[in-house]
């Protein structure tokens, strides 16, 4: 009897060095996971509407999220475009954007980065139209500036090259014969 409950305690003993180790493990892996973020925004894009163009760098868009009629305000990242009362710029900006997009209810992704919202509320995001990066086609246009904000640095590469074409070919506001004199921000804050 004894013989038996020394083999039985043996047993749990080999059995506890098996799996405590594997229970460890699979704690320390759910502590990761849950310690994760749960903001899925940043790697899902989301399809949605376009219900107006702002101007060269904001849009209103209906199916964000779960209310599909609300309208959202979007802010592309990565590009300062003319205010719209900065004129010719403002409105040949958001005449740009409108033309590539074809109008209202047409369908576009917006791809997220790091930051989500910016400090106005807005949603901070890639726009693609078809396979064309609304935000890249507008700074080498030359209708914005390429601007980068910490911490979405996605296709910096592409924006700081689209500003580089279009202050090389003379487009949009580095056209020498009207070039813009004073950037979006300067302007909206003389503006105030």
């Amino acid at each position: 009897m004894l013989m038996n409950l020394i083999a039985r305690m043996a047993a749990v003993v080999v059995s506890l060095r098996v799996f405590v180790p594997k229970i460890i493990i699979l704690a320390s892996l759910l502590l990761l996971v849950s310690c994760q973020s749960h903001n899925n925004s940043s790697t899902i894009p989301a399809n949605v509407k376009i219900a107006r163009v702002v101007s060269g760098q904001s849009l209103e868009v209906l199916g964000m999220e779960a209310q599909p009629n609300l309208i959202s305000q979007v802010r592309l990242i990565g590009l300062d475009a003319p205010d719209i009362r900065q004129l010719p710029w403002g409105d040949d900006a958001k005449q740009l954007v409108e033309t590539l997009i074809g109008g209202a209810n047409q369908a576009v992704n917006l791809e997220f980065d790091l930051e989500a919202k910016d400090k106005f509320n807005r949603t901070l995001a890639y726009v693609w139209k078809d396979k064309l990066l609304l935000n890249e086609e507008v700074v080498k246009q030359g209708y914005a500036l390429f601007v980068a904000r910490s911490p979405n640095h996605k296709y910096d590469q592409r924006l700081e090259r689209a500003q580089q074409w279009a202050r090389i070919m003379g487009k949009g506001i580095w056209n020498p014969d009207k070039p813009m004199r004073i950037t979006p921000g300067e302007f909206r804050r003389l503006s105030r």
